[in-house]
């Protein structure tokens, strides 16, 4: 195992934990950037450009007949192919946060349509599922099984928000351990298959799953009920005949405490299980090989590299799989850093030497161009994450190269893409401007309800004039959803009563009580 700093970069505000890569063809893809796609890559999928550890990031395109893709933070993912020899495969997409902290419930599959030297075109397709439909969560895990000719996906674990009658303003987003419910996902009749299984007691997080022909192996992950990493080495096998399918669990020894491991393939039977955290303060820093072969696995520790100093020192690390035995590794830069949210990053290839040459040889070859100028790579320094190029100037052009954020406005709190009420209207894929205003992004206003969420002016049905004289005003909006909520939580104000005077009689008679003095005084003046 060889350990290799990648050049430091500045811009990387998009790479935090809970990231992903897809690797087609030895070609690596990030995808689940922090805070919602810009206008230079509407799509918020990268190719990763890396030449002698050094790297960049340039845009990549959707096809025309593509749905619209969010950013997911730790979401599920897996490959399917259409068969067990297939050389053409497809990444699922389960699931995930959202920049807006929501949890996705939705399943995607996205396949690479077209790569050459200036572009890559995806297409991304979600799926429609019926039947036990997994609920909306995160920090689970989706494979692949095969059986009998036929393949079917397998959903477990993961994390969602309490159920809303139990929601309280302290406990809005509160998360819960899911049920240990086991999903079969046929995607050939998009349904879907809920299995209890008596083994499986708990529900776990950010656990690790290791998949061959017809069965799963699970193994770490972190429960919140009751606070541990569970030791326990779970084997899911799935039987598909022509009825129904069936679904067991036995629980094997040796395993391993931990979560938040990344597990990287090197060999058809062959895995390396590499960082993570045994506890919540003490990262895992042991690596471990994972062998399946002939329905059973066996897991080893194997020799770990050298970790440099800001490694084993730091409180945090996370990363994701490369693919092809390498692993993408990211830990935080000093707090005296004025770039927020710097990271540092590694490459971490699991091979052999030879074949870690041959990998970074397969590589060079694969990312050179014949109208690339060799002297466009910036030069990285310490004391910055990652390096955008300047390059890109529009995104639709075919000489798009490189990203670069500098050019973009800070649109992570807004995220314009959304849905943002349940009538909401606004597509990326046919949207036009509606205001005069609008140039680039429909035209948003904050809702004050609660922490605060954008919502698009046109779905509120406000008019261009209103829209100005609300954005002008120190006023707080309310959006259509919330401003009946908004009213129901509002204290009455204090109402001053008035006291009602009676009202005088038109004719009232009066008795006068006279003194002894006004009654001679009235006596004499009437006989006078």
């Amino acid at each position: 195992m060889s350990l290799h700093v990648v050049s430091a970069v500045s811009n990387s505000s998009l790479l935090q934990p809970g990231f992903s890569l897809l690797n087609f063809d030895g070609h690596v893809f990030f995808f689940g950037q922090k805070g919602w796609p810009k206008r230079s890559c509407p799509t918020g999928v990268f190719f990763l450009d890396i030449k002698k550890n050094e790297l960049k990031m340039k845009p990549a395109a959707f096809s025309k007949d593509s749905c619209y893709l969010p950013p997911l933070r730790y979401p599920a993912l897996c490959t399917l192919r259409g068969n067990a020899e297939s050389d053409e495969y497809q990444y699922i997409i389960h699931g995930g946060k959202t920049p807006n902290n929501d949890l996705s419930d939705k399943i995607y599959v996205m396949s690479l349509v077209n790569k050459n030297s200036k572009k890559t075109t995806f297409q991304c397709i979600e799926k429609d599922l019926g039947g036990d439909v997994p609920e909306a969560r995160y920090g689970h895990t989706i494979n692949v099984v095969h059986s009998r000719g036929k393949s079917m996906s397998v959903i477990f674990g993961g994390r969602s928000y309490i159920p809303l009658a139990q929601r309280t303003t302290e406990k809005w987003n509160s998360v819960v351990d899911c049920l240990p419910s086991v999903f079969l996902v046929d995607f050939e009749f998009g349904c879907c298959t809920s299995y209890i299984l008596p083994e499986l007691q708990d529900g776990l997080s950010f656990h690790v799953s290791v998949a061959r022909n017809d069965t799963i192996y699970i193994l770490g992950g972190h429960s919140l009920q009751n606070n541990l990493r569970s030791p326990s080495l779970y084997k899911i096998k799935v039987d598909l005949p022509l009825g129904s399918p069936a679904v067991t669990c036995t629980i094997l020894p040796g395993g391993i405490s931990v979560s938040s491991a990344i597990v990287t393939q090197t060999s058809d039977t062959e895995f390396v299980l590499v960082g993570g955290y045994q506890s919540d303060n003490q990262k895992r820093l042991v690596c471990n090989t994972i062998v399946l072969e002939d329905n059973k696995i066996e897991i080893v520790e194997r020799a770990s590299p050298d970790w440099t100093p800001d490694i084993k020192h730091c409180r945090m690390w996370f990363g994701c799989d490369m693919g092809k035995g390498s692993v993408l590794l990211g830990i935080p830069g000093p707090n005296k850093q004025l770039i927020s949210d710097a990271n540092y990053f590694y490459i971490l290839r699991c091979k052999g030497a030879e074949e870690d040459k041959e990998e970074e040889r397969t590589a060079q070859i694969c990312s050179q161009t014949s109208t690339e100028d060799p002297g466009d790579s910036t030069p990285f320094e310490d004391s910055e994450e990652f390096c955008f190029s300047a390059e890109a100037n529009s995104f639709d052009l075919d000489d798009t190269d490189t990203y670069n954020e500098d050019d973009e406005e800070d649109e992570s709190e807004t995220g314009y893409w959304i849905t943002c009420s349940a009538s909401c209207n606004i597509d990326i894929n046919t949207w036009v401007p509606f205001y005069s205003t609008e140039l680039n992004k429909p035209a948003m206003i904050l809702c004050s309800s609660g922490a605060g969420h954008w919502v698009h002016a046109q779905c509120m049905d406000l008019s261009e004039t209103m829209l100005l004289r609300l954005s002008e005003a120190n006023v707080k909006y309310f959006c259509n959803e919330h401003v009946d909520l908004n009213k129901g939580l509002q204290t009455p104000k204090k109402v001053v009563h008035l006291k009602k005077q009676p009202m005088k009689p038109l004719r009232k008679k009066t008795t006068m009580k006279l003194t002894t003095p006004t009654k001679k005084s009235f006596l004499r003046r009437l006989f006078e």
